[in-house]
């Protein structure tokens, strides 16, 4: 019964570490992180400042997404994710040892886009020790376990803040990261198996060798995080602030977001092998676009509930939506064709992010229809133009 269990959800050795790395630092991350436009506002920053964090997140990621598909390729994906779990706890001590809202800033560089720099050396260590068969449960593991802590991590922060306060709980929590993300490099280090090196590729030939429905992916892909990253940083100020919810309301609410994606991942891993790609993201993108107008409306807690589970189920078909993104890569470079994926995604987003600021001083109804506007393009093209195979011959 128990190897039956590990063979259904493509489970050994390196990935169960991998996960346990997950849940570790994706639960120091999120106990402070989550809270970090508030913690910024306190510490004297401005809302430019929260827009400057959220463009600086996107920024990262993109480069970060490439730069990790180049390191995964170039040193293994273990030697990879240890080097990025310590760039965490360097951002980590900055943010402690430093209360300051520029110190925050440039903490974040080291920290916040953990997850882009790991997320192709996971990819990679997915593909390398599952069956094919079993890379898309592998994906959905992922995707499933790293909501533990984006459920648990705010709330436990919110906790820790309600007691403490803004400034001196923020910090508190980000030092308990420290530790965690610690522990996962130890983790890391024993139990993640060895992997050879490969030569990554350079950035015009990962975009070259893309097919033409992976550029229709990106496209839409592109389209639909505008309509995610222009509200995101402002999600907790409107909830806590304009709405008059406390931190741990907004913990909560959170913790519904979370747990209604984790209910999902395996039914639609599962579906997945019945069902159409293009199906199943197009569902995704369709939450993705109604999420800012629902929240636009809400004017009570219970209406929040029903908001955040929406939310929660943009999540629908992520991890359909990562598998098809290898799928329509070229098998050859699928670790380099991912950061490239993302590197071009987010550098263009964090340009809306930018904008954040600016649209949500003009009005928080502004900042939520322009994001949702901007994700029903994104669904049109994407079910008008979108496609499920790779063509041999890319554009």
């Amino acid at each position: 019964m128990k190897q039956k269990l590990k063979e259904t959800f493509g489970l050994n050795a390196s990935i169960v570490a991998m996960l346990l790395m997950v849940i570790l630092i994706g639960m120091g991350e999120k106990m402070g992180e989550r809270f970090l436009p508030i913690y910024i506002l306190a510490i004297g920053g401005s809302t430019y400042a929260v827009g400057l964090l959220n463009a600086i997140d996107n920024f990262l990621s993109a480069i970060y997404s490439y730069i990790g598909g180049l390191l995964s390729d170039r040193f293994g994906y273990k030697n990879t994710l240890k080097g990025v779990s310590l760039l965490s706890i360097i951002g980590y001590m900055i943010v402690i040892l430093f209360p300051s809202w520029q110190a925050v800033l440039v903490g974040s560089i080291f920290f916040i886009s953990w997850t882009a720099l790991s997320l192709p050396a996971i990819l990679s260590l997915i593909a390398t020790t599952l069956k094919e068969h079993k890379q898309t449960m592998g994906v959905s593991m992922h995707s499933l376990v790293r909501r533990i802590p984006m459920a648990l991590g705010p709330l436990f922060g919110g906790f820790i803040i309600q007691i403490y306060g803004v400034v001196v709980g923020s910090r508190i929590a980000f030092f308990v990261a420290l530790i965690f993300a610690a522990l996962a490099i130890v983790a890391i280090h024993y139990f993640v198996e060895e992997t050879s090196e490969r030569t990554p590729i350079d950035f015009k030939a990962g975009f070259t060798r893309m097919s033409s429905p992976l550029k229709i992916l990106l496209l839409s892909d592109i389209l639909i995080r505008f309509a995610e990253q222009i509200p995101y940083a402002f999600v907790v100020v409107y909830v806590v602030n304009n709405l008059n919810q406390s931190a741990i309301q907004f913990s909560v609410l959170t913790l519904i977001e979370m747990i209604t994606a984790m209910l999902i991942y395996i039914p639609v891993a599962l579906l997945s092998e019945r069902v159409r790609s293009k199906t199943i993201v197009s569902i995704t993108f369709f939450f993705f676009a109604i999420f800012p107008l629902f929240l636009l409306v809400s004017n009570s807690f219970s209406i929040l509930v029903i908001a955040f589970i929406i939310r929660g189920l943009k999540e629908f078909g992520e991890p359909t939506r990562k598998a098809l993104i290898v799928k329509l890569s070229d098998p050859d470079i699928k670790a380099s064709a991912y950061g490239t994926y993302y590197m071009i995604r987010d550098v263009i987003v964090s340009i809306a992010a930018l904008s954040s600021a600016f649209l949500w001083n003009i009005a928080p109804s502004i900042n939520f229809i322009i994001a949702s506007l901007f994700g029903w393009i994104g669904l049109f093209i994407f079910i008008r133009f979108g496609q499920d195979q790779r063509r041999i011959s890319a554009n």
